[in-house]
């Protein structure tokens, strides 16, 4: 079993510095382009890992690369792939597709220095698009460790002589990153935040828990529950409120078509008109980038959060908050909500119609049901309500993820043939029996519940907590909430018990050994991830601006930024100058060790030319000494062996300390 490795071992000893050094570039190559993988066409990562395996077994076997044909046409063939994907070669997704190809083919031309060099700077602006799509901890993690590898490639190839060890270029890259440390740290710190460039977009929702701009209801017939973090929330003082009333609003839709729930326009939605009783809810929330304009907000905000420059708080008549345009990265604000609430007009005259509009035929069963309901509630909405949240606790309704796929009666199929659903067919079919019952009625979206990360005291909010649930309105009270959901599984809305599906080997594996492990595990990452997000991600202007107010600044500008920008580069550059002057006067320390091995055979009556090196010393000291310099003979060959041998048996440590205790002849 171990014969293989070891013959492994001893090959890749064997290699020549050339192969060596393209086996380690490669390498690199590949965790520079292990973050695109996700967000490429398949055929990228399968044309780049094709292409980097087999420029690594040339580089192994020590064969020829291949001629300017087969690189021409594997060019031609991802210019048409590119094309086919994207029908344009123009374009971030589409350049990003190109670079990654690109840089992967320049491996098959990979014979000068000068060809490396194009393969690194490649790979440094591929790094840069990385954080196009991702800014997260762990992308940093593994942008940083490919800086690493290209630095210490880089090192390498501007030391031509012998064959140095690829741990001697790490440390001097090390090295160099840890003296253009402060300078990043001063940039980071001082230079003006600006907008991003760049947005991170959440597409293709359709299938996937999360929110979005339309609900079209019976349409998926599988939902699949994504865990990842929507927002965090910290709340002012000690105790969150009731568990029970954490609702984040997110859109309202109150048009039906008979197949799809949409919003309203802004102009048609009236004014908030926010009645509330109880002190309110401080809070902060840090959301995720979602390419969209809505601000989550815990059930109801009356006032503005305050938000970045180049962004405007709105809201609409149904409460819900959004901003001007969409939003493409970290946002961080703060905001206080009214958990006890009634909302919108109390007379019916101020009502728009579209909030009691059905389509015509439309769930003609549910129809007749709501009549029925209608008819034994007496005309009172709240008797209404009773009877239908009654009729879904005993009616044999179960909430799950697997419905199946609806037809075109939706609130029917639920009512009297499947009784199955998910919060978004339950919100549905309860709004549309409140409707035909002439009751008006809307859905509102957003996120129900969370979890609390006890290692940071964040509320975290998910995908999976995506939530569907109602409104509706009664005469002389306005807008009230009802959550058919938890009248079919309260668990779901008191003890925040989502339906999960099963977990996968490994966190199955680890969840039998020890049932606490993985969630311990994960809230600390969470944690750790969620202090990036807020001190690096979320360093803002406003922050930029407070630290120097921290400094001793009393009204700070962004030309204060500027100046003290200005003066630690300054800073840096007399340092940098002052170090690269020492190490001019400084020479390397092995020359200074010959030097000094050329200056004792001096005292030893052995003239040495100054462009001796170590093996003519050697000599001249054996003709002089014969037998009587045979270890002083054998520590000039070591020393040469150290600059110029593939595998030195000895550092310049060990060599000094044998000089010190060598006895010279003479």
């Amino acid at each position: 079993m171990t014969a293989l490795p070891l013959r492994l071992r001893t090959r890749a000893a064997g290699l020549p510095r050339d192969a060596r050094d393209t086996l380690f570039l490669l390498a690199v190559i590949a965790v520079v382009l292990l973050p695109q993988l996700p967000t490429l066409p398949l055929w990228t990562s399968v044309l780049a890992g094709t292409v980097l395996v087999g420029r690594g077994l040339l580089a192994w076997r020590s064969a020829p690369l291949p001629g300017w044909r087969w690189r021409v046409g594997m060019l031609l063939l991802a210019l048409a792939a590119t094309w086919l994907s994207y029908r344009t070669l123009i374009g971030r997704e589409a350049g990003v597709t190109l670079v990654v190809v690109l840089l992967a083919l320049k491996t098959l031309e990979l014979r000068a220095r000068r060809d490396a060099f194009v393969v690194f700077f490649l790979s440094f602006f591929v790094m840069l698009t990385s954080f196009f799509q991702s800014q997260s901890l762990l992308t940093a993690a593994l942008m940083l460790l490919a800086l690493m590898g290209l630095l210490t490639a880089l090192v390498n190839a501007h030391m031509p002589v012998g064959r140095p060890p690829l741990a001697q270029s790490a440390r001097i890259a090390a090295f160099m990153t840890l003296a253009g440390a402060p300078v990043m740290l001063a940039l980071f710190l001082f230079f003006p935040r600006l907008a991003p460039l760049w947005g991170t977009p959440n597409e293709g929702m359709t299938g996937r828990s999360g929110l979005s701009a339309t609900m079209r209801v019976g349409t998926i017939a599988q939902l699949a529950l994504d865990d990842g973090i929507a927002a965090r929330v910290r709340f002012d003082g000690d105790a969150p409120p009731p568990r029970t009333a954490l609702y984040f609003r997110g859109p309202v839709l109150s048009r039906f078509d008979g197949v799809e729930w949409t919003s309203p326009e802004p102009w048609e939605r009236g004014l908030p008109q926010l009645r509330s009783r109880g002190e309110p809810v401080g809070y902060e929330i840090t959301l995720e980038p979602s390419n969209r304009p809505w601000l989550l907000a815990l059930d109801a905000m009356r006032t503005a959060p305050a938000l970045p420059d180049g962004l405007r708080a709105l809201q609409g008549g149904d409460l819900q908050w959004s901003t001007n345009r969409p939003i493409g990265d970290l946002l961080r604000y703060r905001g206080q909500s009214q958990l006890d609430f009634t909302s919108g007009p109390v007379r019916r005259a101020g009502l728009p119609g579209f909030y009691l509009a059905l389509p015509p035929g439309s769930n003609p069963r549910t129809a007749e049901l709501a009549r029925q309901l209608q008819a034994q509630a007496g005309g009172s909405t709240t008797a209404l309500v009773d009877a239908v949240l009654q009729r879904l606790r005993t009616g044999g309704y179960v909430y799950t993820l697997e419905p199946g796929v609806y037809g075109a009666q939706t609130a029917d199929e639920f009512w009297f043939d499947r009784k199955a659903g998910f919060c978004e067919h339950i919100a549905s079919s309860f709004v549309i029996l409140m409707r035909a019952a002439g009751v008006p009625a809307r859905i509102v979206t957003g996120f129900q519940g969370g979890e609390i990360n006890p290692v940071d005291g964040y509320w975290t909010l998910r995908n999976s907590d995506a939530h569907a649930w109602a409104e509706v309105w009664e005469e002389g009270k306005g807008w009230w909430r009802v959550d058919p959901t938890a009248a079919v599984s309260p668990g779901r809305v008191g003890q925040f018990q989502r339906l999960v599906p099963p977990p996968g080997f490994f966190a199955g594996a680890i969840g039998a050994m020890s049932p606490t492990l993985m969630q311990h595990a994960r809230a600390l990452w969470e944690a750790v991830n969620n202090a990036w997000n807020q001190r690096v991600l979320n360093y803002t202007q406003t922050r930029q601006l407070d630290l120097l107010k921290a400094l001793g600044m009393d009204s700070p500008s962004p030309s204060d930024l500027a100046r003290v920008l200005l003066m630690a580069l300054v800073a840096a550059s007399l340092g940098g100058a002052a170090w690269a002057w020492r190490e001019r006067r400084r020479t390397d320390p092995w020359l200074r060790l010959l030097a000094r091995a050329r200056a004792r055979l001096a005292r030893s009556g052995v003239s040495v030319p100054p462009d001796s090196p170590p093996r003519r010393m050697a000599e001249l000291l054996d003709a002089r000494f014969g037998e009587a310099a045979t270890p002083t003979r054998d520590w000039l060959l070591r020393l040469e062996a150290q600059r110029y041998a593939r595998d030195p048996a000895d550092d310049l440590a060990a060599l000094r300390r044998d000089f010190r205790r060598l006895r010279w002849p003479g």
